[in-house]
């Protein structure tokens, strides 16, 4: 079977979507996964496509030139003091380039609150015929499935799901049980990594593989291979962020090898 592939934005998080799309291109990808709104996390690139025109046009001009097409954007971050109303440029701006979802995280313990702006959000994005996944992340306020489900179940939007992450599945401990449990309609598509055997049990620890150095597929603990064959043929977005291999490859040649090394494995 062949597998569609895109490329996530933290996987090259200094190349914006222009160079993205070259770079997916090159290296065989299908789809690339965006960061057109900005978290104003220290060091972290503005991607801001509808505040910058220039950056928009650019990144048409490179779609239109490889093909290739964007698969979904983030981050819809759900959080105390922000309405989600804010995230209608990118929404906006996105849509006209052919995206079609959106990925959402929910990083407040005000459950009321979540709910509310996670209906928002999926009506928002649905004026737009987006479809908004729910991601939990193992440090954030909504850190496994049966948090995401409960959202997912209570807000009850058509166009809402769950996007399994394999790190996060793994360092959350769900259980592939949890995942048979789920609609199959919720699944539109996964982020995929690897990571090592020991969990961290600190917030920091936690975060630094997460966005400093994940492993390639296959090359961790992680039984990735069992997780996917829990849930239906879709997208499978590598996002694989690693600053050591970044720095001594470069981004096209790290985003060969997540490729190239995710292929090896699922078509083993």
């Amino acid at each position: 079977m062949k597998h569609q592939y895109s490329l996530a934005q933290l996987t090259v998080m200094g190349c914006a979507p222009p160079e993205m799309a070259y770079i997916a291109r090159m290296c065989g990808y299908d789809y690339i996964s965006i960061r057109p709104i900005h978290m104003g996390l220290p060091g972290e690139p503005n991607y801001e496509i509808a505040k910058n025109k220039d950056l928009f046009d650019a990144t048409k001009r490179a779609l239109d030139d490889t093909g290739i097409k964007i698969h979904d954007i983030e981050l819809a971050k759900i959080y105390d003091g922000n309405d989600v109303s804010s995230y209608e440029p990118a929404f906006e701006a996105s849509a006209r380039l052919g995206a079609k979802h959106v990925l959402s995280s929910i990083w407040t313990p005000n459950t009321p609150f979540a709910e509310e702006q996670f209906a928002k959000l999926c009506d928002l994005a649905a004026q737009y015929d987006m479809f908004v996944s729910l991601e939990f992340v193992t440090w954030a306020d909504v850190k496994n499935l049966k948090d995401a489900r409960h959202i997912l179940e209570t807000v009850n939007r058509k166009n809402a799901g769950v996007m399994i992450d394999t790190l996060h599945f793994n360092r959350s401990r769900v259980s592939l049980e949890e995942l048979d449990a789920i609609p199959k309609s919720w699944f539109k598509f996964a982020h995929i990594c690897d990571g090592p055997a020991e969990i961290p049990t600190d917030k920091e620890g936690l975060i630094h593989t997460g966005r400093d150095a994940r492993l390639y597929v296959g090359e961790g603990a992680i039984n990735i291979r069992e997780i996917l064959s829990h849930m239906p043929e879709m997208v499978y977005s590598i996002e694989l962020p690693h600053v050591q291999r970044t720095s001594e490859f470069g981004y096209a040649e790290h985003a060969r090898r997540c490729l190239a090394t995710a292929k090896a494995y699922l078509g083993a």
